[in-house]
């Protein structure tokens, strides 16, 4: 049941030659946005976000303007010599190639990804919080193909006791003095949700396409996992290793981190419960911030995303140009599925009295944009009021 040790499982993946340097396939080199594309928080790793203009163009993200969220470098994987592990409380385990894992049905759904983090530096307006200062653009919405975790799971006959299934990356990260992977868990009973093709049921994906193509280096090739409605710290890149459990995975990113906490002592990292679902959040992507506009009719734009629950559907997007005063209802557009984001626009009329624009929502499932939200140390799940400032002429 234990994990591989740090260390040793650093060494038994550079002697085995699974990671390497210097190697890659054709698709690994091309990462999916420029300079000109995506706005760089970090560059070692990456950490990236488009403007959010570019972001609301289209209902699905084309992959150069999809958020790149990392921990470590890029792992550079020859998919030949690439492996899943899939061990734990299973009546069979198994080691399986991409090529072993490509016989299984092949299913492709849409799916919204958001990181926890995802207008972070908001919070800085109350405290200072430490992490990637993401704005309103570590969000995004794919198309992603591959195959089901519950089927592969099915296959390996998970023993009726297992609780809890643990994904491991294939990257390298510097914790300390020791070398982890990523990692991420999801509760069992959402582990064995089907995938179905129809959306009806859009269950935990083991994806190695991403719109079509095959995964960027930054979107984890040559698979990652998919978990739909939940936030995108549970979907892995560079899958290694999963692993059926009766508790959560004890690594790092799910047992002390991305955690609602006050303080980040160790007792506050303890009693705190791992993040899963997202909550609903939008954002105005146009006009942009502090842009000097004319007394008048302004049309505006952005996105909405419903909490991610299944069936959880946009109810009502609200702006407003008065500070809260009055509200106007905006226009949904793009497709209505589970675990996607929904556009929208909306026409206001902006006075010389305007300094910022505000926008809300609601969903059917009782989600709602507070206009505030409490301080949290690691400034993760903002989904106030967005609010963007303006000037007027």
């Amino acid at each position: 049941m234990n994990s591989i040790s740090h260390l040793s499982r650093r060494e038994m993946l550079l002697t085995s030659g699974l990671i390497v340097t210097g190697l890659s396939q054709p698709s690994l080199g091309q990462n999916p946005g420029s300079e000109k594309d995506l706005v760089f928080r970090t560059t070692d790793p990456n950490n990236a976000e488009p403007a959010l203009q570019r972001l609301v163009e289209s209902w699905i993200t084309p992959t150069k303007y999809f958020y790149v969220r990392s921990h470590a470098p890029n792992p550079l994987i020859n998919a030949s010599d690439f492996r899943l592990s899939i061990e734990g409380m299973i009546r069979r385990p198994l080691t399986l190639s991409l090529a072993q894992l490509k016989r299984f049905a092949e299913h492709s759904i849409t799916a919204t990804l958001t990181c926890a983090g995802n207008r972070r530096n908001e919070f800085n307006r109350e405290g200072n919080v430490g992490g990637v200062q993401w704005e309103a653009g570590a969000i995004g919405n794919a198309k992603w193909a591959g195959i089901a975790l519950a089927d592969v799971l099915k296959h390996a006959e998970v023993l009726e006791s297992a609780k809890h299934v643990w994904f491991e990356g294939l990257d390298q990260i510097e914790k300390g003095d020791a070398i982890i992977p990523f990692g991420g868990s999801v509760p069992i009973e959402k582990a064995m949700l089907p995938v179905s093709n129809t959306q009806t049921h859009p269950g935990v994906l083991l994806a190695y396409t991403m719109n079509g193509k095959p995964l960027t280096a930054d979107h984890g090739y040559p698979l990652r996992t998919v978990v739909p409605g939940y936030i995108g710290a549970r979907s892995v890149k560079w899958l290694g290793k999963i692993v059926v459990s009766d508790r959560p995975s004890p690594n790092h990113y799910v047992a002390t981190a991305y955690k609602i906490v006050k303080k980040t002592q160790a007792i506050d990292w303890s009693e705190a419960g791992p993040i899963y679902r997202y909550p609903i959040n939008a954002a105005i992507a146009s006009p942009n911030p502090n842009a000097v506009v004319a007394p008048g009719a302004l049309t505006l734009t952005g996105y909405v995303l419903p909490s991610g629950i299944l069936g959880s559907r946009v109810k009502r997007v609200l702006v407003s140009t008065d500070s809260g005063k009055s509200w106007t209802s905006a226009e949904l557009t793009g497709q209505d599925n589970d675990y996607c984001w929904q556009l929208w626009k909306a026409n206001v009329q902006v006075t010389g009295d305007t300094t910022e624009l505000i926008v809300r929502a609601t969903d059917n499932r009782g989600g709602f944009m507070p206009a505030r939200v409490p301080w949290n140390a690691k400034g993760y799940l903002q989904n106030s009021w967005y609010r963007l400032p303006i000037k007027t002429r």
